[in-house]
């Protein structure tokens, strides 16, 4: 096999371009030249294909006066081999390359060797940089480190799947089969290292793609997905044909869709959101599956929405450990506040009491006089609203008010405004007071029926006859009936 030949196939076998190689094995016969020669001249290779071998030459540059003459020649010199050269050619010296011996060809194997490994990573690298986003399938390994990194085994290189890209729901042992996500792909030192992981909602996306065809064809359309892998998770999904229903699509009949998706994430559950271009009723569906009895669109711009439901739904909207609300909040990329209808009515009973105050003239304000009042409406001051808004410098530039009286008119405001809030929260703290002031009487009295109902079970058992003794008196009666029987017989 010629050396063609032998550069052809292994280009084949690596997938490796074969230019790469030949200039693998030009460095290499270099290498081993400079290491033979011992010279400072500047030696090239260069690979022949007609002869199939690499040749080795000592190159000289042709300037006008020569610094170096390893490395330069004069053009008088030059033109007495080739009367052709000018001043920046090059002109080339064969080197013998049979000469170069074992130690020699040692080096340029380890150089052709660190060239194809470099070749390899870098094919590597660049077929799974395109590939980034995509679900892929491999075998379970090995466990390495601290944190229990999965390595996996993705059929030309090793993936690694670190501890925090598991899932809680995952638990693998060697040469199980796994799916994964790459998520990034990047160079190190011992070659391109492919990233993957479990816990990316991106894997529930391809999950869907996989297992529903109408997701596959873009028929339904996932507009966003959101999850705590192991745990819960929310996708939201809109159909771009009326006649077809999305939630029904991905459920599947009998859940068979869903169920194969949740299978694979190891039980993890999953709320298929009808998708809502209306952020208020996107809510709605994103909080299911409790009822929502109103949305309110408090900050539209800095995306703040304020949910009301009932006192009995507050807790499942919001979910365990607030599970439920904030996969929402994920899921619309708003800011979620769910309040309950009765927090929402003392909220707003809070902001009437607050502004009917406000709303006085500042002649109610304990320590202001009339006069103190009619220069205060002179410069324009004439509501609690309005004081409470002006600064104490301002205050004191109206006449016959100093730092103290500024400082003190100030304080009664608030301390007005306090008190009307305070007089609205009042009934519902004492409510709430009333309340666990009864439960103990509540526990006792229960406690007190129960040992009346004990009492009077043992009082009845001991009243009770046993069962031997009302069958024995029984037998005696039969027996007493039988005797007077006999005797009228007689």
């Amino acid at each position: 096999m010629t050396l063609g030949q032998t550069i052809d196939q292994i280009a084949k076998e690596k997938n490796i371009d074969p230019h790469i190689l030949i200039g693998a094995l030009e460095d290499a016969m270099v290498a081993a030249a400079k290491k033979y020669y011992k010279t400072g001249e500047e030696l090239h290779a260069r690979y022949n294909r007609e002869t199939g071998t690499v040749e080795v030459f000592a190159v000289k540059n042709i300037v006008g006066e020569v610094a170096d003459p390893l490395v330069e020649m004069s053009l008088e010199d030059a033109r007495k081999i080739d009367e052709t050269f000018e001043v920046g050619d090059l002109v080339e010296f064969p080197k013998r390359t049979d000469v170069l011996g074992r130690i020699a060809a040692q080096t340029a194997k380890q150089v052709i060797f660190q060239k194809v490994r470099e070749a390899e990573r870098e094919n590597v690298y660049n077929e799974y940089s395109q590939r980034v986003g995509e679900l892929i399938n491999g075998i379970v390994k090995r466990y390495e480190g601290p944190d229990h990194d999965c390595i996996v085994d993705i059929g030309k290189t090793e993936a690694i799947l670190p501890r925090r890209e598991q899932s809680g729901a995952d638990s693998y042992k060697q040469g199980d089969r796994i799916r994964a996500v790459i998520i990034k792909v990047h160079k190190s030192a011992k070659g391109p290292q492919v990233v993957l992981s479990r816990r990316d909602p991106l894997l529930l996306v391809k999950l869907f793609e996989m297992e529903i065809p109408e997701v596959y064809d873009s028929t339904v359309v996932i507009k966003n997905a959101v999850r705590e892998a192991g745990e819960r998770a929310k996708v939201a999904v809109f159909s771009k044909y009326t006649e077809v229903d999305p939630v029904g699509a991905c459920v599947g009949m009998k859940g068979s869709r869903i169920n194969s998706i949740i299978r694979e994430l190891r039980g993890e559950k999953i709320d298929i959101i009808r998708w809502s271009e209306d952020s208020a009723q996107f809510a709605v569906n994103a909080l299911s599956p409790a009822q929502i009895s109103k949305v309110i669109i408090v900050a539209p711009q800095k995306k703040v929405l304020e949910v009301i439901v009932d006192q009995n739904q507050l807790s499942l909207a919001i979910g365990k450990k607030g599970q439920n609300v904030r996969l929402a909040a994920k899921l619309l990329g708003w800011h979620i506040d769910i309040k309950s209808e009765e927090e929402k009515r003392r909220e707003v009973e809070v902001h009437m009491a607050r502004l009917e105050v406000m709303g006085k003239p500042i002649s109610e304000v304990e320590g202001i006089t009339e006069r103190m009042a009619g220069s205060l409406v002179e410069a324009g001051i004439q509501t609690i609203d309005q004081l409470l808004k002006s600064s104490p410098e301002k205050l004191m530039e109206v006449p016959g008010i100093g730092e103290k009286t500024a400082a003190k008119l100030l304080n009664s405001a608030h301390q007005m405004v306090q008190a009307a809030v305070a007089a609205v929260e009042a009934p519902e703290e004492e409510l709430a007071a009333e309340e666990l002031a009864a439960e103990p009487a509540q526990v006792q009295q229960v406690q007190n029926v129960e040992a009346d109902q004990q009492s009077q079970e043992r009082e009845g058992a001991e009243e009770a006859p046993n069962a031997e003794t009302v069958e024995t008196a029984q037998g005696q009666g039969v027996k007493g009936a039988t005797e007077d029987a006999e005797l009228r017989e007689d």
